[in-house]
């Protein structure tokens, strides 16, 4: 892992929330970066990816991950080698089984059933159990820099979002590289 790809170290330094984007795709990785992204989420191998960011690379996918930096891993599962563990989490139970089978220093807090209002509910609801000092970040949907700044008041360090609106959901324009 290069020191310039440490995931939570990525997500983890300057000030606010950070913004995880989710590509397909090498040029959105790219178009994130530009857009403000701290790090980007891939759920498949993507052929140059890594020539077209410099941004540490979550693997969402199942499988071994490939040219990522860190991967999620669910309670009950193995963490890959070689790379952070992030805990994929949907209610109470699983975060309690993830602490204390993988005992992670990110946690990934999703709401895949719930509608846009509930599952940031649901997220928060979830939030006072990680223990001080991991790292939380939410999977959920979001529309607009208040309900990111929102996410950032209650204590999520990060939040994932669907690529290609990055730039609005952090709150400055795009950089030029």
């Amino acid at each position: 892992m290069s020191g310039s790809r440490h995931f939570s170290q990525r997500i983890a330094e300057g000030d606010g929330i950070a913004i995880i984007a989710r590509v397909e795709n090498a040029d959105a990785a790219r178009e994130a970066e530009r857009q403000g992204a701290k790090a980007v989420a891939i759920a498949g191998v993507i052929d140059g990816i890594r020539s077209a960011t410099t941004l540490p690379l979550l693997w969402l996918g199942h499988g071994k991950p490939h040219d990522a930096d860190a991967s999620t891993v669910h309670p009950g599962d193995h963490p890959h080698q070689g790379v952070e563990a992030v805990a994929f989490v949907r209610d109470a139970e699983e975060l309690e089984d993830a602490l204390e089978e993988l005992d992670p220093e990110i946690f990934l807090l999703c709401a895949e059933d719930e509608e846009h209002e509930d599952a940031i509910d649901a997220v928060l609801e979830l939030l006072p159990d990680v223990p001080a000092g991991k790292l939380a970040i939410a999977q959920v949907p979001v529309s607009s820099r208040d309900e990111v700044l929102a996410l950032e008041r209650a204590g999520m360090d990060a939040v994932l979002v669907s690529g290609g609106r990055v730039a609005e959901l952090v709150g400055h324009a795009p950089v030029d590289v």
